[in-house]
């Protein structure tokens, strides 16, 4: 489902990713942890198509990004680390625009919208403007409008950030659902029990190199650790190596 080969990224000089390699499959939950500045967002953002590699190449079902860019974003939905949306518009116009910009028809955003906002039970506050909702209520919009236009690849930074024990429990319910059906999923978040808990792998990050990759029992043995430990000790260990 996406492909990264020898990604390097480079802002004035400063090396933010030096030559990341990785691949996630369908049903996988693949996710990057490390600490800020590491190089997470940007892969993120490079796969969407707002940054361009310096070096290597990312290729979602297998078509470049740069080269293939409306097709490869077609099939991506994407949930930024700050929901940012003009706060003149209501979350349902904000659904339908984000469904019309993947070319969805009136009927079929409709159709789609009425069957997602349920999820976060938003359909009371739909008709609310952007700029009156919490930052929970704007992260919920953010996940339903990803998953609006039914994309095959998932890129999710930071995704409970501001959200109640409730609703990220559901938000994580949601992108286990989304494998489950196929699709693949890229999570970045500092929140390490999330990525114990959902991930199917897990890739390690510090100062824009990926350490190490593999399944948390993977991790556990990678890091001369026994079972029973927690992801945050297992970075820990290998991050200080």
């Amino acid at each position: 489902m996406l492909h990264i080969q020898g990604f390097s990224k480079v802002f004035d000089k400063k090396t933010a990713v030096d030559d990341v390699s990785f691949e996630i499959k369908e049903g996988e939950i693949f996710s990057l942890i490390g600490p800020n500045s590491s190089g997470k967002t940007t892969i993120v953002h490079s796969v969407v198509g707002l940054l361009y590699p310096d070096k290597g190449s990312i290729t979602v079902l297998k078509k470049d990004v740069t080269q293939f860019p409306a097709e490869t974003k077609a099939v991506i939905g994407y949930i930024p680390d700050e929901p940012s949306v003009w706060g003149g518009m209501t979350g349902e116009e904000f659904l339908h625009f984000t469904g019309a910009l993947y070319g969805m028809t009136p009927a079929a955003r409709a159709e789609r919208i009425e069957e997602l906002l349920p999820i976060f039970s938003l359909g009371a506050i739909k008709d609310e403007y952007f700029e009156n909702y919490s930052r929970g209520n704007k992260q919920k919009f953010s996940i339903i409008a990803a998953l609006l236009h039914e994309p095959k690849l998932l890129l999710v930074d930071e995704p409970i950030v501001g959200l109640d024990p409730e609703s990220a429990n559901i938000a994580k319910r949601e992108f286990v659902k989304f494998a489950s059906r196929g699709g693949a999923v890229l999570l970045v978040t500092h929140t390490l029990p999330v990525a114990e808990e959902i991930a199917t792998r897990i890739g390690i990050m510090r100062e824009g190199k990926l350490l190490s990759v593999g399944t948390f029992k993977e991790l556990v043995t990678s890091a001369g650790l026994k079972d029973g430990v927690s992801l945050d000790t297992v970075y820990l260990a290998l991050t200080k190596r």
